[in-house]
């Protein structure tokens, strides 16, 4: 049996409206091979970016959350689904990648909601350095610093500080190799290499 919302035809403005998101999703694939939520193919990753005041040549979909101050450096790149909670201090280097659905908290609620309400909000601010990858659905919790040019693995949680130069993954995110650069090389060395 097929169900469809055949109700949403008869609305006024609605044929405007499809006709539209047709378009864009036909260009969308056809330019990127690609396809995205309707209000990620209106609207500008770049001018968002902009009206947010993050760095120049950054972006960030419209799918994404951001909340109070959120500062995000050149040429980082905010993937869908994410939430970037600056509501206690949020600072992102440049050139990084925030990839899908990850999570960055600068508050936590527990004991407000452990007390009924009677403690406050804590709240404390998360820095991301310069050249760093934060992996899909990777959680960073609030009063974190992860260093420059480090990996977070996907669906870590990172509940503590992070080197430079370091891969973490896991919940709780522990470090499990580091980032070598010499001249314009770079490569990954997990500590199972080194045994």
């Amino acid at each position: 049996m097929s169900y469809q919302d055949n109700w949403k035809k008869g609305l006024a403005g609605h044929e405007a409206i499809r006709s539209l998101h047709e378009s864009l999703r036909d260009e969308i694939k056809h330019r990127w091979n690609r396809s995205v939520p309707f209000a990620d193919e209106l609207f500008d990753r770049w001018e968002r970016a902009v009206y947010l005041g993050f760095g120049r040549g950054a972006t960030i979909y419209d799918s994404s959350i951001v909340l109070g101050n959120v500062d995000v450096g050149e040429d980082t790149w905010v993937g869908p689904f994410t939430i970037l909670d600056g509501s206690g201090g949020l600072k992102i280097g440049h050139h990084c990648s925030i990839s899908a659905g990850a999570q960055i908290y600068t508050h936590s609620t527990v004991m407000r909601a452990l007390t009924a309400g009677a403690a406050a909000t804590a709240r404390a601010a998360v820095t991301i350095g310069d050249c760093t990858y934060v992996g899909p659905n990777a959680i960073v919790t609030a009063g974190v610093t992860v260093g420059s040019q480090c990996v977070v693995g996907a669906n870590s949680l990172v509940n503590r500080d992070v080197p430079p130069l370091s891969v973490v993954y896991g919940n709780p995110a522990r470090v499990v190799g580091r980032v070598e650069v010499q001249d314009d090389t770079v490569r990954l060395v997990y500590d199972e290499d080194l045994k």
